[in-house]
């Protein structure tokens, strides 16, 4: 390699160190030596010319990583397995550094593995910051200093004189070499080599020229001698340098060949169209893109561009490049194919010695399967997965800067739809059916907004289409609303083909309109969301748009519930009894009847306040109260023979009942106080039979089994069916007030309370008839052979100080 291909290969030694960062290393597998760049020692914080051996090597890794980059190192070494991994090092510093450390196999022409040669570059994957990168380079002159090294030898070949650089050179001095062959500093294998070239050039009266390595120092030399004064005068020159870097050299470029980053090398050209050339790609470039190194030298980057490639980040890659800047971008580019790909490109301009600008070098890794996965991620944040609809979370973005835009207030509708008896379909026909069903429901809701309307799923069966008011669309919200809401409700009315079945349901609206107030995005919500259930009380497969008054009784229900909380906080609540009598007006027992003594208000009824308790959950602690107080007042008769026989009748809330635990709760209430479990009676409401009737008869046959008497109350009020009647372990049944307030009066009401007690007589169940407050009504119910009675007409309900003073009464 003369001067100029030196310089010109230092100057692209220069080149990619400089732009990829890259150390280098090989190891010797015949003579079991490692060597390392300079770079490579000072990525590890040593001073050039550090070499370490192999095992020192591998310290360097940090040790979760040092087992398996050993493992590497030796598949590549025996079995030809290249590879390219990312780990961390520890530098003598004691500073990590993530670094990629790639390696590939060199084989001889037998094929047989002789060397491993590789790099290491460091890196900052996965959010890791940027360490302070390699950038120092190689020092690769090798020119002849001031003081040449100059020794003559005789025929024989024996120094007989070395000047002082000669002996600097050779590592001894000319007392100890004067008389030596000198070829005897140089290793066993190439003396008998030097010796036998440097006979033939005595014999033959020639010069000699050779470069060999001098293994006791470690110092290649150049040698170039002639015949002088019967022997040979020889000039040496310290070349190890030049070998040095032309090692390295080879490995730097088998390694950029091998890197699985597209490295691009383009000349120092304007920016102007068509743009700075191509000089050099790399093998990765070519598997990557799909271009052949011939298509693209001499071409631009510019052929990797394409209709997604970002004209932003373009702009900020040539605006950095003005200013001799690098430049680091996420970029879409294209192959040959047409087939887009991400790129996480770095470009950095290189200079020469005299800081001109000479080249650019671009290094680019494929980022595609991590754009694809941030895409996903960014998905699932925004999207539901089942329906590709907006999820809740992109539905408040929207909403937010639609009520939030100061300048030009937007004006709208929000609707909030839920599907009518949805939970049927899941319980009857499974969760898979249930989710087709929803799917095929964003499909028709999709078709029935215009284009900029956004359509969102919050969960469950529940939907919100947000309608903003644009030029584009000429009606007023409310009109837009309605118009849309009735397109909502005539298309998904429409049959669901379901695998194996034809579905058919409806569903519910509510609508709120913003725009001409300010609202919060939870008022607005809220406000949507009474409106619809506002439709689903109305009948359902409705349509109900929010007014204050729905607002008002909200506020009023809430203020109800923070109440009750209190009530039960601080025991405001207390039982009266209302006696139930016989066919000859003695007393069989009482209704437990529950009263709020509020502080203000007074006495308060059970029918204001039964419906938020229910609401609220609160009914299971109340209920679980009377139900024990019952069993104690029950235990405290039993001590009296008079009043053993009374019973009580507690009446149990659907969701009380509903409760899992209520069936342990009865038997532990019985079982604390100690009493027969018939005189407890349950009062059933007719509403239990309108879902779930497999579970009521299950839970009604196990109290049943414990003994506890059962009672249908309000029995005709819409839910009783024969069907369901006689599979219900029931004892009696019970004629709702309603029917007993007009049975003399009313054709309809005497009917059915003659068809109460027929239909009881003849299931053999007892029958009771409550509100009876005249004796005409006593007298009719009695003839139809109704033989019990609840009502004024007897007793009003009592606390029970009074009621004990009654049935003293009634006993003397």
């Amino acid at each position: 390699m003369d001067s100029a291909q030196l310089q010109h290969a230092n100057a692209f030694l220069k080149l990619v160190e400089r732009t990829a960062f890259v150390g280098v290393w090989m190891i010797d597998l015949v003579n079991e030596k490692l060597v390392w760049s300079d770079q490579l020692a000072a990525l590890h914080g040593a001073e050039p010319g550090f070499s370490p051996s192999l095992e020192k090597a591998f310290s360097f890794y940090a040790p979760e990583w040092r087992e398996k980059v050993e493992a590497l190192v030796q598949a590549c070494a025996t079995e030809g397995v290249a590879f390219d991994e990312e780990m961390q090092i520890v530098t003598l510093q004691g500073r990590r550094a993530w670094v990629r450390t790639l390696g590939h196999p060199v084989r001889d022409d037998s094929g047989r593995i002789v060397r491993v040669e590789g790099a290491l570059q460091e890196i900052a994957p996965h959010g890791y910051p940027r360490g302070t990168l390699l950038r120092h380079t190689v020092s690769m002159g090798g020119a002849m200093g001031s003081g040449e090294a100059f020794v003559t030898v005789d025929r024989e070949g024996q120094f007989n004189y070395i000047n002082e650089e000669a002996e600097r050179l050779l590592g001894r001095s000319a007392d100890e070499l004067l008389g030596k062959k000198f070829w005897s500093s140089f290793q066993k294998t190439v003396r008998f080599r030097l010796e036998e070239r440097f006979h033939a050039a005595v014999a033959r009266n020639e010069g000699i020229e050779f470069e060999e390595l001098d293994a006791r120092v470690s110092t290649w030399l150049e040698v170039r001698g002639f015949p002088f004064g019967g022997g040979f005068a020889a000039h040496f020159r310290d070349v190890t340098a030049r070998h040095k870097s032309e090692e390295q050299l080879r490995l730097l470029e088998s390694s950029i060949a091998r890197l699985n980053d597209i490295v691009i090398i383009t000349e120092a050209g304007p920016f102007s169209a068509p743009g700075p050339r191509i000089v050099f790609v790399n093998e990765a470039f070519e598997r990557r893109t799909g271009y052949t190194r011939d298509e693209v030298l001499g071409r631009t980057p510019r052929l990797l561009q394409g209709p997604d490639t970002q004209r932003s980040e373009l702009d900020h890659i040539r605006a950095a490049l003005e200013q001799w800047e690098p430049v680091r971008v996420d970029l879409i580019n294209y192959k040959k194919s047409g087939e887009p790909f991400w790129v996480d490109l770095d470009v950095s301009p290189v200079w020469d010695s005299s800081r001109k600008l000479t080249h650019w070098v671009a290094v680019g890794r494929d980022i595609s399967e991590r754009k694809s996965a941030e895409e996903k991620i960014q998905y699932l944040a925004f999207y539901d997965p089942l329906t590709k609809l907006p999820n809740r979370q992109l539905l408040l973005d929207r909403l937010h800067v639609a009520l939030s835009d100061q300048e030009r207030p937007r004006e709208g509708a929000l609707m909030f739809i839920d599907l009518d008896n949805f939970k049927i379909l899941n319980d009857t026909l499974g969760h898979q059916k249930g989710d087709m069903l929803l799917q095929q429901v964003a499909e028709r809701l999709r078709s029935c907004v215009a284009k900029g309307d956004t359509v969102a799923r919050l969960g469950g069966d529940e939907f919100v289409i947000l309608i903003e008011n644009s030029s584009a669309k000429p009606l007023e919200p409310a009109a837009a609303a309605r118009i849309v809401s009735d397109r909502i409700l005539s298309t998904l009315g429409e049959p669901y083909v379901l695998p194996g079945y034809l579905h058919h349901s409806t569903c519910s609206i509510g609508v709120t309109l913003f725009g001409k107030a300010p609202c919060s995005v939870s008022e607005l919500l809220k406000q949507a969301d009474l409106a619809m259930y506002q439709a689903k009380s109305a009948g359902r497969n409705a349509v109900c748009f929010f007014d204050p008054e729905m607002q008002a009784l909200v506020t009023a229900n809430a203020a109800l519930a923070a109440d009750l909380r209190q009530a039960w906080r601080e025991n405001q609540f207390l039982i009266d009894y209302q006696p139930q009598v016989g066919p000859d007006g003695r007393m069989t027992g009482v209704e437990a009847l529950l009263r709020w003594d509020h502080p203000e208000r007074g006495r308060v009824g059970p029918d204001h306040f039964i419906p938020t308790a229910e609401e609220t959950s609160l009914i299971i602690p109340i209920g679980r109260w009377v139900l024990e107080s019952a069993c104690a007042q029950l235990a405290q008769w039993a001590k009296r023979p008079e009043r053993r026989h009374l019973s009580i009748a507690v009446n149990v809330s659907v969701r009380q009942f509903r409760h899992p635990d209520f069936v342990d709760e009865v038997m532990h209430a019985i079982a604390h106080a100690g009493i027969e479990p018939q005189k407890l009676k349950l009062e059933l409401t007719e509403s239990l039979l309108a879902d779930g009737i497999e579970v009521t008869v299950a839970k009604m046959g196990s109290l049943k089994e414990m003994g506890v008497t059962l009672s249908l109350d309000d029995f005709g009020m819409g839910y009783s069916s024969l069907s369901y009647l006689k599979r219900l372990p029931l004892d009696q049944l019970k004629i709702d007030r309603e029917f007993v307030k007009e049975v003399l009066t009313d054709a309809n009401d005497a009917a059915i309370a003659r068809t109460i007690i027929g239909l009881a007589q003849s299931l053999g169940l007892g029958v009771i008839a409550e509100g009876v407050e005249t004796e005409e009504q006593r007298a009719f119910l009695a003839a139809q052979g109704c033989p019990a009675y609840q009502g004024y007409l007897f007793c009003k309900p009592l606390p029970i100080a009074e009621l004990e003073k009654f049935m003293a009464a009634m006993e003397r």
